[in-house]
């Protein structure tokens, strides 16, 4: 029951943000910290599990292991940057309270993510389309991380207006850390790729070819709008085309005018 009450002490944030940080001290700290990353790993694997289903189970476990590096990854590259210009800002916050409320942004984004995994396993069984699959992927990240960075702000603005730990421009500048953030984890993200994977490929831990992210959206957008996916031989036929062609159809008149002579 005690580990079930510290799980759910990580969610209590989305509820009440004031009520949650003014209810903290140091032992309980410590273990929300592991909880929250304990959460974060194991929402990742799970949604990281359904993107690689798509392919095979071996590429779903692969996944879901590189998604939890992803995020985690990200937060440890970014995040000492972030507390050490905080501090020469003047920030009064501790160490324990700026991971915390950095954690509570990753759980959120990790927690909106995992609840679309039936839409996603909806569209692998009905659509089954690479480059629309690929699409939603980078837009339930987008749509996920929103909700997750406005958590974090309203965490920092709390702590500026009511506990006066926290500076005014501090929030202003979190705002451009968040875009650095984004970044990293899409950089990130393209080094580890892929984690998808077509169908027609071969199962590949890493993807060798050069590129960016943003033409490899920019072309399974141009894929996706596309009629590349139709096969060679397939015949599109116009609405009620009920003869072969034209020629056809006047053969067939002077036949029958021929017939009335």
């Amino acid at each position: 029951m005690k580990n079930s009450n510290g799980v759910m002490e990580v969610f209590k944030i989305f509820q009440n943000t004031e009520s949650y940080f003014n209810g903290r001290n140091n032992k309980l700290s410590n273990k929300l910290i592991i909880n929250q990353v304990l959460i974060i790993c194991a929402f990742t694997f799970i949604y990281g599990v359904v993107m690689g289903s798509y392919h095979s189970l071996l590429q779903s476990v692969v996944a879901g292991v590189k998604v939890i590096v992803l995020f985690i990854c990200t937060l440890i590259v970014c995040f000492p940057s972030f507390f050490v210009i905080q501090q020469v800002l003047g920030s009064k916050m501790n160490f324990r309270q700026m991971i915390i409320i950095v954690l509570s942004g990753f759980v959120l984004t990790s927690a909106i993510a995992l609840s679309f995994s039936p839409i996603i396993i909806f569209f692998q069984i009905t659509g089954d389309n690479y480059h629309f699959l690929q699409l939603l992927h980078v837009a339930i990240f987008l749509f996920s991380g929103f909700f997750g960075m406005r958590l974090m702000i309203d965490a920092l603005k709390f702590a500026c207006e009511k506990k006066s730990i926290y500076p005014q421009i501090g929030v202003s500048v979190f705002r451009i850390w968040i875009i650095i953030l984004a970044f990293v984890g899409v950089q990130l993200a393209w080094n580890l790729r892929p984690f998808l994977s077509d169908k027609n490929e071969d199962f590949k831990m890493f993807r060798k070819y050069e590129g960016n992210f943003y033409t490899a959206i920019s072309y399974s957008v141009k894929q996706l709008l596309s009629n590349d996916d139709v096969p060679e031989n397939y015949e599109i036929k116009q609405p009620f085309q009920f003869f072969d062609s034209t020629a056809t159809q006047q053969n067939d008149t002077t036949n029958v005018l021929n017939r009335m002579k």
